[in-house]
């Protein structure tokens, strides 16, 4: 299997978006109603990149998924933590892709000395043609502990779902905190 992971572009948005699109219309992996246009989705790489990575995984020069880093609160307490997100298509689940996306994320994301990353992730009880819980056991499978869990929190497809957190310790907390560095400064 070869394969490369790089850093996104704002010229990336339509192929990601298509990888997203399915995940809108047909699932309650997101919680989001209706597909961006690709001038929004390109507006929301280039907004992540301005402090975050955001990463594509091509195998052959085809883009088969990406993942990326986002503030996790906006409060100044908070700025070394993040939230995760990923998407493969459908067609490139089960090959590693996912994990060595997020390998990538957190190598970066480590350089900008970020000590937890969390994910958000819709919960189905039980598993449903719109949801399974495979996501909890992905990232259970590369290290994050459940955290919180909330019950009929988000609607979609006529159904109730539950929402949990995920977390995952990148580093030491120790009382001297170090600084955020945003993206573009680690990758001159």
């Amino acid at each position: 299997m070869s394969y490369s992971i790089r850093i996104a572009t704002p010229d990336d948005a339509e192929p990601l978006l298509n990888i997203y699109a399915p995940y809108i219309k047909e699932t309650a992996i997101t919680m989001e109603y209706v597909v961006p246009s690709v001038e929004e989705f390109r507006g929301r790489i280039e907004n992540t990149l301005k402090n975050y990575p955001y990463l594509v995984l091509e195998n052959d020069g085809e883009i088969l998924g990406y993942a990326y880093a986002s503030k996790f609160h906006p409060r100044a307490a908070f700025a070394l933590a993040t939230e995760s997100s990923i998407y493969l298509r459908t067609d490139a689940k089960g090959h590693g892709y996912g994990k060595a996306l997020y390998a990538k994320l957190e190598e970066y994301l480590i350089k900008q000395n970020v000590l937890d990353i969390n994910a958000c992730i819709a919960y189905a009880k039980p598993d449903n043609t719109h949801l399974t819980n495979a996501s909890i056991a992905f990232h259970e499978k590369i290290g994050y502990k459940l955290c919180c869990h909330f019950h009929d929190i988000g609607f979609k497809f006529k159904e109730w779902y539950d929402l949990v957190w995920m977390e995952k310790k990148l580093g030491e907390h120790t009382s001297e905190a170090k600084t955020f560095i945003p993206f573009p400064e680690i990758i001159k």
